[in-house]
């Protein structure tokens, strides 16, 4: 992999990881709730998910997906369902956990959860994997080794958004105790619970081609 490649993968990197989307909403909406150390976590667990994401482009999955009318329906419902179930949760809340001291109440989430929250909202797109098989190899040399290429480019894209969301979810955290309050709070739970439905409908209605 030459300099020049791997500037344009920054590149790539650098307009996806800033794209908006339900990984940034889910941290934003945290941070808000939980403070930032769940919001890290949940950062942590998104990650997560997207390095499997990788791993199953790279072992097949994502071509199976492009391949299957059936198995992209199947992972598409699936995805959908978690947002979307998530948007009217969120939509629902009546306010944030935290209180203005930021002491936890008796309905904060445990760090745990806010990592498996992450991981579910990183791995529901089922786009992801077809993105990443088409993303992927662009690249890579075909002549070179393909473990250290692969390894390079996870983990620049991991560190990249992992450092993306924790700026994000740091800095939402500083406004946190006024978004807390009982009017503002509402809003924001119902705009970001709109943002997650909206999400997920749009992933209903995505297409293979796409």
């Amino acid at each position: 992999m030459t300099l020049t490649t791997y500037l344009l993968y920054l590149a790539a990197v650098a307009l996806l990881v800033f794209s908006p989307g339900p990984t940034m909403l889910m941290c934003v909406t945290t941070a808000i709730h939980h403070g930032p150390r769940k919001a890290l976590l949940s950062a942590g667990g998104s990650v997560t998910a997207v390095l499997g994401v990788m791993l199953l482009s790279a072992l097949g999955l994502g071509a199976l997906l492009a391949a299957s009318e059936v198995a992209f329906a199947i992972a598409k419902l699936l995805g959908a369902s978690y947002l979307i179930a998530l948007g009217i949760k969120t939509f629902r809340s009546q306010g944030a956990v935290l209180a203005n001291d930021a002491s936890e109440s008796a309905n904060a989430i445990t760090g745990r959860a806010s990592y498996l929250r992450g991981l579910l909202v990183g791995a529901s797109n089922p786009k992801a994997l077809l993105f990443f098989a088409a993303f992927f190899p662009q690249f890579l040399n075909p002549d070179l080794p393909f473990a250290p290429q692969f390894a390079i480019l996870a983990l620049t894209f991991m560190a990249f958004e992992l450092t993306v969301l924790a700026l994000c979810a740091l800095g939402v955290s500083r406004l946190a105790p006024v978004l807390r309050q009982s009017g503002p709070m509402r809003w924001v739970n119902r705009v970001c619970g709109g943002l997650f439905t909206l999400m997920g409908i749009a992933l209903l209605f995505t297409r293979r081609q796409a």
